[in-house]
């Protein structure tokens, strides 16, 4: 198998179109348009020149997958949460939450889901492992760490109005 390969296309009036080919001899393109859209395709494995899936991303959308796909705040020190069986999630607190105003503790979050609260940003500060009494506000994002149940089920709580 060859290493991954990038190429770049200018396309006049329109953008840059990347070319990748993986390891694995796949094909995907991406298409950086003028006005910051993107136009992700991906192609037949049979036939590398037949594209199978062609998704148009607002310039908003590409860098919440690029977020995604190379997030700022991976680090090779950081736990994989994935391999014990964890997901984190953030989780945003809406202005018209039933939580907004109240304490934390009166959640009870960790006794109906298992899952913890372990950071709460709010606007540019961090507040790092939020004690019971904690008061949530409107445009709040809980950092939630448990099982994938544990967080859905968080997020149904959280989600109440």
């Amino acid at each position: 198998m060859g290493a991954p390969r990038l190429s770049s296309t200018p396309l006049p009036g329109i953008g840059v179109r990347y070319d990748l080919t993986t390891k694995e001899q796949r094909r995907l393109s991406v298409v950086a348009h003028r006005d910051g859209s993107r136009t992700l395709s991906a192609y037949r494995r049979d036939d590398p020149d037949a594209c199978a899936l062609s998704v148009r991303l607002s310039a908003g959308e590409a860098t919440a997958l690029v977020d995604a796909l190379a997030p700022d705040h991976h680090s090779p020190n950081l736990l994989s949460t994935t391999e014990l069986g964890l997901v984190a999630e953030r989780i945003e607190l809406a202005s018209t939450s039933h939580w907004n105003g109240r304490v934390l503790g009166d959640t009870r979050m960790r006794t109906a889901t298992g899952a913890s609260i372990v950071a709460v940003l709010r606007r540019a500060e961090a507040i790092p492992s939020p004690a019971p009494d904690f008061r949530l506000a409107g445009g709040d994002t809980l950092i939630v760490i448990g099982t994938r149940e544990g967080v859905e089920a968080a997020a149904t709580i959280l989600g109440r109005e």
